[in-house]
């Protein structure tokens, strides 16, 4: 009897354990598939629509178009602004220039780093302002600026300069790993602003038409629109610092109504959330109200469904669309497989698209009908759409529509156009590729 109720404990026992194991293999693939689903959102919304029968959304030229956009997304577009394109290599000479100039602040956020001329000569410079007097705050992405080493960080707060590293992974902040802050910013004094698809990496000198000289759009500007620039960075410092800056040598009063130039711009600076994000808002409402022509300038362009249906609603009404993007010597070839595979569905609607060729091509442009456009770190994927925080100057101006057109067109005469009937004809093997890589197309 004895031996009798020890097995039947035994059993039980096993049992228990069986049951326990079960309950949890059903828990972690729960949280895996609640982790996936978090990894993999898709845009929420499928069209812009209006309420008006036989209403059109606004044409982009429309007052209405902006106060949409203002109510959509937190953008605030304000008159008087200065703007000058600063492309490729030319950034650093007059970044460097306006850091050296500073008297009261310089603040500055950076995604990409890594050890070169470029960080060695923004560090002395840093710095040099630092020790001079001038309050230096810099923020680096844990991740994106990993590379710098701690002996770079360490002369820094040496010299006076207050560094902040944003987003540092923890066990606890595991579930918030794929929310990246892809931002650029420096404001010198609170009245110069920079902002692009530049960093801290010496392949980002050069004219963007050689090898290993990336192709990048960047702007300097000065006006309203500097505060909001300055605000995108105080966010990223409360973040990883704890401290959430005011006063009037943060935001200097000046700022808010110096008028040095005529151009209508502001900074965008979306940040993910939960439904429909201000970035795919921005993008489907600036998509929606093109009436001539729509340029898109990007290295990571890979639409899903909603956003490729957009575009071809946009060419159905006549608009010129085209899309220039990198070549297969990008720095990540996943997110250009992916990319191409939707190709094929653009170009049968019409849709003109090109690759860069002489080297990498990095910018994130766009202009519509030649008046409004963006210019900044936004890439046209999922994860700067739904995942990172971006920064963005944006602008309704004629005379920049009109030089960045020029740009665009001179870029597609550097640029190979992708035909239909020669696609068509591409091996099976990048046909193989194109399908994995768009499997993964909601992680990039």
């Amino acid at each position: 009897m004895k031996y009798v109720t020890a097995g039947f404990q035994m059993r039980k026992m096993l049992r228990v354990k069986r049951v326990s194991a079960l309950f949890g293999l059903l828990v972690v693939i729960a949280l895996a598939l609640v982790g996936i689903q978090t990894l993999t959102r898709g845009t929420p919304f499928r069209a812009v629509r209006t309420v008006g029968h036989h209403e059109a959304p606004p044409a982009v030229s429309d007052s209405q178009f902006v106060r949409t956009l203002e109510l959509y997304t937190g953008l605030h577009v304000s008159a008087g602004n200065a703007v000058e394109m600063l492309n490729n290599g030319t950034v650093y000479a007059t970044l460097w220039s306006d850091l050296r100039a500073a008297r009261s602040t310089i603040t500055v956020q950076m995604y990409y780093s890594q050890p070169g001329a470029v960080a060695d000569t923004m560090a002395s410079i840093l710095a040099e302002r630092a020790r001079a007097g001038v309050r230096v705050l810099l923020v680096l992405d844990s991740f994106g600026s990993q590379n710098l080493t701690a002996r770079w960080a360490d002369s820094l707060r040496a010299a006076g300069v207050e560094v902040g590293l944003l987003r540092q992974l923890h066990w606890y902040s595991l579930h918030n790993a794929s929310d990246r802050s892809h931002v650029r910013v420096v404001v010198v004094d609170g009245a110069v602003g920079y902002t692009g698809g530049f960093g801290l990496a010496d392949y980002w000198l050069g004219d963007g038409r050689h090898k290993d000289q990336w192709r990048d759009s960047n702007v300097r500007f000065e006006g309203p629109a500097v505060m909001e620039l300055q605000a995108a960075f105080g966010a990223a410092w409360a973040e990883c610092v704890g401290e959430l800056l005011a006063g009037k040598t943060f935001f200097p009063p000046a700022a808010f109504t110096s008028r040095p130039g005529n151009v209508s711009a502001g900074v965008f600076f979306p940040s993910p959330t939960t439904g429909s994000t201000p970035a795919e808002r921005f993008n489907a409402l600036s998509i929606a109200s093109a009436r001539k022509s729509l340029y898109v300038t990007n290295s990571y362009f890979v639409p899903d469904d909603d956003f490729r249906r957009l575009l071809l609603d946009a060419r159905r009404r006549g608009v010129d669309v085209r899309l220039l993007t990198v070549n297969r010597g990008t720095d990540v070839k996943t997110a250009w497989w992916a990319g191409r595979s939707r190709y094929e569905q653009l170009l049968e609607g019409g849709i003109r698209v090109f690759e860069y060729q002489p080297a990498m091509m990095h910018a994130k442009t766009f202009i519509v009908d030649g008046v409004w456009g963006t210019i900044g770190s936004m890439n046209f994927d999922n994860r700067s759409l739904a995942f990172n925080n971006e920064s963005n100057l944006v602008f309704l101006d004629s005379t920049l529509g009109a030089q960045m057109n020029g740009i665009f067109m001179d870029d597609l005469s550097r640029s190979t156009e992708i035909l239909l009937h020669e696609f068509r004809k591409r091996p099976w093997t990048d046909r193989l590729m194109e399908r994995g890589a768009s499997l993964l197309s909601r992680l990039l």
